[in-house]
């Protein structure tokens, strides 16, 4: 019987190692920033074109390499960081495992040029599919030059499944923001299509937050700082007002590597707790410097999931450097008594008069009785007392309106569409009651019904504005003094493809530059909301999305305005205002649940209520 078992030829070990290393596009970036911050580049270019699927191309002037090193790079497991295991345990680079280079010759063309400084030439080095085509002696730059083309070239199931080109080049400038943010040292630049969109020049490590995050950030970054035994931490925290609903601006990096930590994040978050309302995220980038023996970095393919030795005792210097530095700037509530109002309060001095007695005027004959209606002057010679003119009737008017209601009305039955037949296939009477300005309560025929104000409102706001985006008939509203809305370089890149959609529901927006916009109009319907948080939470949530589909998008952004939109919990409705919430939400073809999932409608059936009473 033959042996059954055999050894994989390394063209197709690569492909399946690529599976791990080369996700999309990004991976690509990721990897090569971070071999040419590890050859110690001073200046990084990154060019791409069609989001990455046509060029993805990084330029270093890094250290570059030999003839021979060049070739023995994309050999399986072949590493200049690794020679012995205790090696493993002392890592302070980026990559080591030696699978990125020829995991993406696997499916990639591959062009290399690199040279080194004390050489005379460099070496050019073409690989398809694993298979080396060309190898030569070639004038270059000092450093290396990258360039990968056709991505997925011969596994066509895998290039299928790539994202739309926005989705991909999102996900390239997210990756960029993670390596620029924590190598303030090294100037980035990014190439779209022959065009230079995003620079980061060389800087101190506050200014690169800032050139990635956006200049409105500038006056909102709390700096932290504390060195143990354990781990350094150092870093910035956004001030309270800065915290956001939506996805906020939160990085962690450990030993220059960007991670994801939720149980360090919640160290934040629990010093935060006492400053910012329930729901809202703080803004943090926090550097974390510890022994490499005490983190595994290798727990996750691409390393963004580091487990650490002293997770706990960390976490607890985190929440008290975090509290301590909100507590110095002055963050944390506090009553000062030194620049509280106070009045001044006269030192006596004796023998010495500095006020005037105070004169008390009082008119004996004075008379409050007598009114100027009953004639003349009051008795006793006091002046005449003029009773306040106050239509008291007028306080009562609500009352009549509520009770003296036209019977016609009171039998109004009122259409209701539904995509459930049999739910709401009854007639309703137009008498509501608002309960706590939260609930409206209205009976129908099979008992009571109880409706939630703000998600109803949320519910309508959202057909309304989902309409307007897909008609292209929002009402704008212009502002009289425009305000400024500024974006991060990953934020701003997908405005151009969002732009429409926005200015379909009603905003008016101008680009300014510099990842900025003005907001020269908003919807006509929001009333006292604040219009950059909003735009700020819509493009956030369509980000979050990560969908190609162009309706998933519109409705991320319908229902961003929704919320920022509907009444609050609180408010109290007219009567008029309550029957227009409770019949345009029964028009809707979906008014059981808001657009996210929320009930909105609970009816208590009437053998229930009956059930009560005995």
């Amino acid at each position: 019987m033959n042996d059954i078992i055999h050894l994989l030829p390394d063209s197709i070990a690569n492909q399946i190692a690529a599976g791990e290393v080369v996700q999309r596009p990004a991976s690509i970036v990721k990897e090569l920033l971070e071999n040419s911050i590890d050859a110690g580049a001073t200046s990084i270019q990154l060019i791409i074109k069609d989001a990455g699927r046509t060029l993805i191309q990084v330029i270093d002037n890094g250290k570059g390499m030999s003839n021979t090193d060049a070739r023995l790079a994309f050999e399986r497991h072949a590493t200049s960081k690794i020679r012995t295991a205790e090696d493993l345990f002392a890592l302070r680079t980026m990559g080591f495992r030696g699978e990125a280079l020829p995991s993406i010759a696997a499916v990639a063309h591959v062009e290399l040029k690199t040279k080194r400084k004390e050489d005379q030439v460099g070496t050019h080095l073409v690989i398809a599919g694993s298979t080396v085509e060309k190898q030569e002696e070639i004038v270059c730059a000092d450093g290396s030059n990258f360039a990968i083309k056709n991505i997925f070239f011969n596994v066509p199931a895998r290039r299928k499944f790539l994202k739309s080109n926005e989705t991909e080049r999102k996900n390239i400038l997210t990756e960029l923001e993670r390596v620029a943010m924590v190598n303030s040292e090294i100037e980035f630049s990014f190439i779209e299509n022959d065009i230079e969109v995003i620079k980061y020049p060389a800087s101190n490590l506050k200014q690169r937050i800032i050139n990635v995050i956006g200049k409105n950030f500038n006056q909102q970054l709390i700096s932290i700082e504390i060195e143990t035994t354990i781990a350094k931490i150092y870093g910035f925290v956004g001030k309270p007002e800065s915290a956001r609903k939506a996805r906020a601006q939160q990085y962690f990096f450990v030993n220059g590597r960007y991670m994801r930590h939720p149980y360090f994040a919640k160290a934040i978050t629990s010093a935060f707790a006492p400053l910012i309302p329930v729901g809202e995220n703080p803004n943090f980038f926090i550097y974390i410097e510890v022994s490499p023996d005490t983190i595994d970095v290798n727990i996750h393919p691409t390393k963004t999931e580091i487990k650490f030795e002293n997770e706990q005792p960390i976490w607890q210097i985190l929440a008290a450097t975090v509290k301590e530095a909100l507590g110095k700037f002055n963050e944390v509530p506090t009553i000062d008594f030194d620049t509280l109002d106070a009045i001044d309060i006269p030192i006596h001095t004796p023998g010495v008069t500095n006020a005037a007695r105070p004169q008390v005027n009082v008119n004996p004959a004075y008379n409050p009785f007598k009114s100027a209606s009953s004639g003349g002057s009051s008795q006793g010679g006091g002046n005449s007392y003029q009773r306040p003119n106050f239509d008291w009737e007028s306080l009562y008017k609500g009352f009549e309106t509520d009770t003296n209601i036209d019977s016609s009305e009171a039998g109004e039955v009122i259409e209701i569409r539904s995509s459930e037949s049999d739910l709401f296939e009854e007639s309703l009477n137009s008498l509501h009651y608002q309960y706590k300005n939260r609930y409206i309560l209205t009976s129908v025929k099979s008992g009571l019904m109880m409706i939630d104000q703000r998600k109803a409102h949320v519910r309508i706001l959202f057909d309304q504005f989902l309409q307007n985006i897909k008609l292209k008939r929002g009402i704008s509203q212009r502002t009289l003094f425009p305000e400024i809305v500024e974006f991060s370089a990953s934020e701003a890149a997908m405005i151009p493809y969002l732009l429409d959609d926005i200015e379909a529901v009603g905003f008016d927006l101008s680009n300014l530059g510099n990842n900025a916009y003005a907001i020269n109009g908003v919807p006509s319907e929001i009333d006292k909301v604040n219009s950059v948080e909003l735009i700020h939470n819509m493009v956030t949530k369509s980000i979050e999305t990560g969908s190609d589909v162009k309706d998933e998008i519109q409705e991320a952004l319908a229902l961003s305005l929704a919320y920022a939109a509907a009444i609050p919990y609180g408010h109290r409705l007219t009567n008029d205002e309550t029957s227009d919430i409770v019949n345009r939400l029964l028009a809707s073809p979906s008014h059981k649940y808001t657009p996210d999932g929320k009930l909105i409608i609970s009816i208590f059936d009437d053998s229930e209520i009956d059930r009560r009473f005995k």
